[in-house]
């Protein structure tokens, strides 16, 4: 396996990855849930937008991306993040790799590009079915500091690590 930045050749990769490893959320989903989840998840724009804005640090094996985590700088506020933070979105794992400590070690590089560049927090967001993630972000430092609204039906919860 080797670790590397994602570049703009890589989104059809990057979709295609978020829509198998996120596709194993389908059945503790509604059917309307999981097509608003897959119709975000094959959105080109999606993986074209984040890859201008962030960093993407990804793993491949044998030519082909198995994991991908982004790193938005701070000043790319949304509804969910402050303008002074840095989040990462995305971080995803193909299942059949679950379980090497591929998700740990991106979501790593992120918060290390992330105090490398000067960045004072790093933020994210997850939920209630994603126990894995939950289970790597608090093992690295991540506090769960509110409950956000519900999305695709399911309770989510914002984290943030001060660098």
């Amino acid at each position: 396996m080797t670790y590397r930045e994602a570049t703009a050749d890589d989104v059809a990769q990057l979709r295609k990855l978020a829509l198998i490893a996120y596709g194993q959320f389908q059945p503790v989903l509604t059917e309307d849930n999981w097509s608003k989840l897959e119709a975000q998840l094959t959105a080109e724009a999606l993986f074209s937008g984040l890859l201008k804005t962030s960093r993407c640090f990804i793993c491949e094996y044998e030519n082909e991306i198995i994991g991908m985590a982004f790193l938005v700088p701070k000043g790319n506020p949304t509804e969910i993040f402050e303008d002074g933070w840095s989040y990462i979105r995305m971080v995803g794992v193909h299942p059949d790799f679950a379980g090497q400590g591929i998700g740990k070690e991106l979501t790593q590089r992120c918060i290390n590009f992330a105090k490398g560049s000067g960045e004072k927090v790093v933020a994210l967001h997850t939920s209630e079915y994603m126990n894995a993630a939950r289970h790597i972000y608090g093992s690295l430092g991540f506090n769960q500091t509110k409950e956000l609204e519900p999305r695709y039906g399911k309770r989510y919860w914002l984290y943030q690590l001060e660098l």
